[in-house]
């Protein structure tokens, strides 16, 4: 279905999930990509029919632009095209103040918590992206697919994808972080900006302040890339436990760590009656939907000092926070990183100590 719409004037984002502009008319709720709060445009809807609760739509033309609004360096960014990146119109200091205001607002809607978030710079903007996955194309053509589609657009560069011309290998790859190398498969779970890996490390050590003889249970540990570096601070006699439900990514934990790591579903293994009674620290880096409520749970079991949790969705981690306040830990600090520029996307670093 594609139908225009009348002009409309965007509002500020206000979900996670969807943060394209949100417009109201007549009681329905339209997502807007490729506009801007304040901005007058003509919009053409892309999915949704009468009745629906809400319609998805494109900003197909600009009448009156923010002043926030740039050409966007990437020739298939744009309505129509590319699904990849949906922020390559707005100039890159008012990306993260959009973001910001999303944190800010889903803190507030589902944690009751008013924050003062400031979203950080993360070089570089163009060229970030660690890992890319293209659709094959014949005669050794390359795309991506469209937003919500399994329509291809043929690219001929990403702008985002920091080794463009690599092919993706079988074997596992080795990624440098500090003075430390982790093998990883080529499909398995890293981070994606060539920058994130040390940006998160630095933030988690400086959030959580492991101290030598401390225990530490890392939730989601994929390859053990936090549990790495904490090892180092609390000693070898100290004990650091890795929980990883892909067996292949607690495998290579196994390998980069020196150590045994458990290979299980995170809330099976909160449940099981196997983890410990007690962990002075908790690392949680959760998939997009995050936690919940039975994970929180085991983890508020373990009655750490403090849970570091890195989160990649602002929704799920407001909704995660406000069950932790619950059981008497509140939210201590928070940072958010730019670690997906030219999207909406954000990744954030939370402390929860006890009360």
């Amino acid at each position: 279905m594609v139908a225009r719409l009348p002009v409309v004037e965007p509002v500020e984002p206000v979900s996670s999930r969807e943060r394209s502009d949100r417009v109201e008319m007549t009681g329905v709720v339209v997502f807007v990509r490729h506009a801007l709060p304040g901005e007058r445009v003509v919009v053409e809807i892309t999915e949704g029919r009468e009745g629906d609760r809400f319609l998805r739509g494109d900003a197909v033309e600009v009448l009156e632009a923010s002043p926030h609004r740039v050409s966007a360096p990437c020739p298939y960014a744009g309505p129509g095209a590319c699904g990849g990146c949906d922020f390559q119109h707005v100039e890159p200091a008012h990306q993260r103040d959009l973001k910001a205001a999303v944190v800010r607002e889903q803190l507030s809607r589902l944690a009751g918590l008013e924050v003062d978030v400031e979203v950080e710079r993360v070089e570089p903007v163009l060229g970030w992206r660690s890992r890319m996955q293209y659709v094959d194309l014949p005669g050794g053509a390359r795309g991506l697919r469209k937003h919500r589609s399994h329509e291809v657009v043929v690219v001929d560069r990403c702008l985002i994808d920091s080794h463009p011309a690599v092919e993706l290998v079988e074997t596992p790859v080795h990624e440098r972080v500090h003075d430390k190398t982790f093998a990883v498969d080529p499909g398995g779970f890293w981070q994606p900006h060539v920058s994130a890996p040390e940006v998160l490390v630095d933030a988690l050590l400086e959030a959580l302040r492991p101290q030598p003889g401390e225990s530490v249970v890392d939730l989601y540990s994929g390859v053990g890339l936090f549990a790495a570096f904490l090892a180092d601070v609390v000693g070898p006699d100290a004990e650091v436990e890795a929980v990883e439900g892909d067996p292949r990514a607690a495998a290579h934990a196994a390998d980069n760590l020196g150590r045994e790591t458990v290979a299980a579903d995170v809330q099976e293994w909160l449940e099981s009656g196997v983890a410990p009674d007690h962990s002075d620290l908790v690392v949680l880096d959760p998939p997009r939907t995050g936690a919940k409520r039975r994970v929180v749970e085991g983890i508020v079991r373990l009655s750490p000092r403090a849970v570091c949790y890195v989160a990649c969705d602002p929704a799920a981690l407001a909704r995660d926070v406000a069950i932790f306040a619950e059981h008497g830990y509140a939210l201590a600090g928070l940072r958010a990183f730019d670690l997906f520029p030219m999207t909406h996307h954000v990744e954030c670093v939370a402390l929860l100590e006890r009360t």
